[in-house]
C-alpha cells in the first residue's frame, strides 16, 4: 500500500498536475485546490526540453503534447546584424534520450490543457477558487483552510503553487524570489516559414533576442534586456524598437507584433530553498522550490522531474517517513541547483560583460548531467 491515500496539492500548473496524475493512477484519492477561478486560456509559450518531454511520455500524454507543439534538437546562433546572418547551426544534447527530441516549443494554455484533462481522466479531483489561507499539521494529516471557508484534511499537502507560493509562506519558509537584473519581452506571435528551432542572438541592442516556435502557425518571440519599470500597454512599440537592430525572421515578426500580438514583460528572478522542501507532511515542488532565468530553458523540466520523483516516492513507500524525505532531498536538490546556477551565471556573465566566458563547457557539463534520469 502506498505511503499515503489522500493528497490535497495546491496550484494547477505543470507541477501539481503531474503530480495528481501519477498518484490518481496509482489510486490515491487526488484533490486539486487552485486559486483561479476556472482554468487558465491566455498564456505565452514555452519550452520544453527533452528530460521534461521524458516525464510528459511517463504521463502518457506525449503524443498529444507532439501533435500540439514544434519539435527540434537544433540551435541556432545568429550574429546582431541586419541581416540575421546564421554564425552556427548546432546539434542540442537530447536530454530525454536519443528517441525524444532535443526540445519541443508550444502553447503553455495547451500543455496545461493536457495535462489537466489527463489528471482528471485519472480520477484526480480540481477544485477551483480556492485560495489557501492557513495549514495546520497534527504529525499524521494536514488540514488546509482556505479563503471561501471551507477546511479539508489530507495525509499529505503538495504545494505546486508557483513563486509567490502560498504553501511556502505557510510553512515556514521565507526564502522568495529576487531579481536578477534583466527584464525578457515575450510575445506570441505568428511563426515566419523560416523558424524551424530556437535561434538566439546575443548582443546589439539586447543581452539576448530569441524565438521559439510552438506549432505549425505561431512562435512566441523574446527580447532580454537590463530590468526596468515598463508597461504592459507599451509593449508592441517597445519590443519593435529593441528588435529593429536584428535581422533574419524578426523582420516578420517586428510587423506581427503591430497587430495586436499578445506581449507581457516580466523581471528574471531566483530562488532555491537550499534544504528539505519538506515541513511535516507539507513539501514543496517546483517554482514553489525554486527557480531562475529561463536562459537554460529548465524551469518546466525540474517541476516536471519534481513532481515525478516525488509521486514515485510515495507510491512506493510503505509510510510517511525521514528516509523518504531524505532521498526526495538527495534526488532534487543537487539537480535544481545545478540548474539555478547555471541559469544566473549565464545572465551574470552578459550582465558583467564578460567575452571569454565558456558557455559551452558549461552547457555541455549541464545537459550531460539532465540526461541522467532524475
Amino acid at each position: 500500500m502506498a505511503a499515503v491515500q489522500n493528497v490535497g496539492i495546491v496550484g494547477a500548473g505543470a507541477a501539481g498536475l503531474t503530480a495528481a496524475i501519477l498518484l490518481a493512477d496509482a489510486e490515491i484519492h487526488v484533490e486539486v485546490l487552485e486559486k483561479a477561478e476556472a482554468p487558465q486560456t491566455l498564456g505565452s509559450g514555452i519550452t520544453l526540453q527533452g528530460n521534461a518531454l521524458r516525464v510528459l511520455r511517463q504521463l502518457g500524454v506525449w503524443e498529444q503534447i507532439e501533435a500540439k507543439g514544434y519539435a527540434f534538437s537544433t540551435l541556432g546562433l545568429r550574429a546582431p546584424d541586419p541581416a540575421g546572418t546564421v554564425i552556427a547551426v548546432l546539434e542540442d544534447i537530447r536530454t530525454g534520450g536519443d528517441d525524444l527530441p532535443a526540445t519541443l516549443g508550444m502553447y503553455r494554455p495547451d500543455l496545461t490543457a493536457i495535462l489537466r484533462d489527463r489528471a482528471q481522466q485519472a480520477g484526480a479531483q480540481i477544485s477551483y477558487g480556492r485560495t489557501v489561507t492557513g495549514i495546520t499539521d497534527d504529525d499524521d494529516s494536514v488540514t488546509v483552510s482556505t479563503a471561501d471557508g471551507a477546511a479539508a484534511r489530507y495525509d499529505l499537502l503538495i504545494g505546486a503553487d508557483g513563486l509567490h507560493s502560498a504553501v511556502r509562506k505557510a510553512i515556514g519558509i521565507d526564502v522568495e524570489p529576487a531579481p536578477t537584473g534583466m527584464g525578457i519581452w515575450r510575445a506570441f506571435v505568428e511563426r515566419p516559414e523560416d523558424v524551424v528551432r530556437t535561434d538566439l542572438t546575443y548582443g546589439g541592442p539586447c543581452f539576448i533576442a530569441g524565438y521559439c516556435p510552438t506549432g505549425p502557425d505561431t512562435i512566441y518571440a523574446y527580447v532580454v534586456e537590463e530590468a526596468q519599470e515598463r508597461r504592459h500597454e507599451d509593449g508592441p512599440r517597445i519590443m519593435a524598437e529593441l528588435a529593429a537592430a536584428y535581422g533574419g525572421p524578426w523582420n516578420e515578426i517586428r510587423a506581427n507584433l503591430d497587430q495586436g500580438a499578445r506581449i507581457n514583460y516580466t523581471w528574471f528572478t531566483t530562488h532555491l530553498v537550499d534544504g528539505p522542501w519538506n515541513r511535516g507532511r507539507t513539501v514543496i515542488i517546483g517554482d514553489a522550490a525554486h527557480s531562475c532565468p529561463p536562459t537554460v530553458a529548465q524551469g518546466a523540466a525540474m517541476a516536471l522531474e519534481d513532481a515525478a520523483v516525488l509521486a514515485e516516492l510515495l507510491i512506493n513507500a510503505d509510510e510517511i517517513t525521514e528516509t523518504l524525505w531524505k532521498e526526495f532531498t538527495d534526488r532534487r536538490l543537487h539537480r535544481a541547483k545545478a540548474v539555478v546556477n547555471a541559469s544566473v551565471q549565464l545572465g551574470q556573465w552578459m550582465l558583467d560583460g564578460v567575452r571569454d566566458a565558456d558557455v559551452p563547457g558549461l552547457m555541455h557539463s549541464l545537459s550531460t548531467m539532465l540526461k541522467e534520469p532524475a
